[in-house]
C-alpha cells in the first residue's frame, strides 16, 4: 500500500474520533496521530483529570513559546518516518497546520454536523473533564481562540464529510473518501 496522509478537521464533537476508529478497524496499517496526544500526556503527568481549557491553555503557551506550528512540525516528522499505510493527522485547527500537511502531500478532510447533535456527542461520552457541561459552556468552549478557525479551515479542505447521520452513512462516506484517496483523485 502506498503512503496516504489525511489532516482531520472538525467542531468539537463532529466525529473525528469516531472517523479514526472506522479507518482503524476497516484498513490496515493505520497510524492516527492526535495533536493533543503530546498535551494530555504532559497534563496527566500532573493531573488525574485534563479539561479541554487546560489542553487549549497548554497549547497556546507550547505555540507562543516555540512557534505556532509546533505541534504540526512534529507529527509531520513522525508521519514522513512512516513509510506506509494511512496516516490521519487528527485535530487541525490552523490554516498553517493544514498547509503544513498539504505541503507533506497530504489532503485536509473536514468532518462537520450540527451543533445541538455534535453536543448531545460530547455529553454523553465523558472524554474530558468538561464534557458534560451545559449546551451554552459547550458555544462558549468553541469560540475558544484554538477552535475558532476550524470552520474556515473546512471551507478549504479537500473533502467534506457529513456526520449527521447513522454510523453507517459515516462509513459508507469514508469508503468512498478512502477510495478517492487510493485512485490519487482531487
Amino acid at each position: 500500500m502506498e503512503k496516504i496522509l489525511i489532516g482531520l478537521v472538525g467542531e468539537l464533537g463532529s466525529g473525528k474520533d469516531t472517523f479514526c476508529k472506522y479507518i482503524k478497524e476497516n484498513y490496515q496499517k493505520v497510524t492516527i496521530l492526535k495533536f493533543s496526544d503530546a498535551l494530555f500526556d504532559i497534563l496527566r503527568m500532573f493531573f488525574d483529570t485534563v479539561s479541554r481549557e487546560d489542553l487549549q491553555w497548554l497549547g497556546l503557551v507550547l505555540k507562543q513559546k516555540f512557534g505556532f506550528d509546533i505541534l504540526v512540525r512534529a507529527l509531520v516528522r513522525r508521519a514522513n518516518s512512516i513509510p506506509e499505510g494511512i496516516i490521519i493527522l487528527n485535530g487541525v485547527r490552523e490554516e498553517d497546520e493544514a498547509k503544513a500537511i498539504r505541503g507533506a502531500g497530504g489532503k485536509i478532510v473536514y468532518i462537520t454536523a450540527g451543533q445541538k447533535l455534535r453536543w448531545e456527542r460530547v455529553s454523553v461520552r465523558g472524554e474530558k473533564a468538561d464534557d458534560n457541561a451545559p449546551f451554552e459552556k459547550f458555544v462558549e468552549l468553541e469560540k475558544a481562540t484554538v477552535d475558532m478557525h476550524i470552520t474556515e479551515i473546512g471551507k478549504t479542505a479537500e473533502f467534506k464529510v457529513e456526520n449527521n447521520g447513522t454510523k453507517e452513512d459515516l462509513g459508507k462516506q469514508i469508503k468512498n473518501l478512502i477510495e478517492t484517496l487510493k485512485n490519487g483523485e482531487r
